[in-house]
């Protein structure tokens, strides 16, 4: 699957105002939007953080089109990045060794499971549970979606975009459906990962989803940037993609 046309632009919020709130989920800072009692999807968050407007406008189109409640917790443990280095590719002025360190998978992982845990339990009492995450999100969403993470899948769907720090187990262990929002230049998601995820997912038998950008690099499908050709297109159609998949399989 794969296109895109400027039309897709007509349905995204461009230099629109949030609408959500902030909240605390499971002791992490958190945006929330949506007002659906029954489901609810985890946005997890790339470099731009949590804070970041698109990953906000994201979040508030999801709650309306997909008909959900959601939440973008804070991962980074109120560290933000540098956005206009993050938009221009300058990441050579960035301390990543740090980032490294304290953003490691065995040190987030345990608040983003507590995170998608306490908006099933009693204390939120949704009935499903969607994920989606973009860049450093994306290992973490196959986490919450999988079979070996101890106890089971902690969510019911997935999808994510153009995913870092993803090894091949995280799509080995999968357990829930996922949709892959893949642009076609990657360094992290790269060609063999791709076709081991595709060849892997089918032998599970997971229902699954991929779709294609042509012409579009990594980062793309939430910065948005116009400077770069096509890539607002990208992303507004990404969002489309992701709010059909989570209408197919949350409701």
């Amino acid at each position: 699957m794969s296109g895109f046309t400027s039309c897709c632009l007509q349905t995204f919020t461009w230099g629109g105002t949030p609408t959500g709130k902030e909240v605390e989920l499971a002791g992490n800072k958190s945006y929330v939007t949506g007002d659906n009692k029954d489901v609810a999807i985890l946005v997890i968050h790339d470099l731009f953080g949590w804070r970041y407007p698109n990953v906000r406008l994201l979040a508030d189109h999801l709650a309306r089109e997909a008909d959900a409640t959601v939440y973008v917790p804070d991962f980074f443990g109120g560290w933000e990045a540098d956005w206009k280095l993050v938009e221009e590719e300058r990441f050579a002025e960035m301390d990543f060794g740090s980032f490294m360190k304290d953003n490691a998978r065995d040190v987030r992982a345990p608040e983003i499971e507590a995170c998608a845990k306490a908006l099933k339990d009693s204390t939120h009492g949704f009935k499903r549970l969607g994920a989606i995450g973009f860049c450093y999100g994306g290992w973490a969403v196959c986490h919450l979606g999988s079979r070996e993470r101890g106890g089971g899948a902690l969510v019911d769907v997935v999808s994510f975009g153009h995913p870092t720090f993803l090894v091949k187990e995280d799509i080995a262990n999968l357990a829930v459906p996922i949709q892959m929002l893949a642009p076609e230049l990657d360094h992290a998601f790269t060609a063999e990962l791709k076709r081991y995820a595709f060849e892997t997912l089918l032998g599970l038998g997971l229902p699954f989803e991929y779709v294609h950008y042509p012409g579009i690099k990594h980062g793309g499908l939430v910065r948005g940037s116009e400077a770069v050709a096509h890539e607002r297109d990208a992303m507004a159609a990404a969002k489309n993609s992701a709010v059909a998949w989570f209408r197919r399989h949350l409701h």
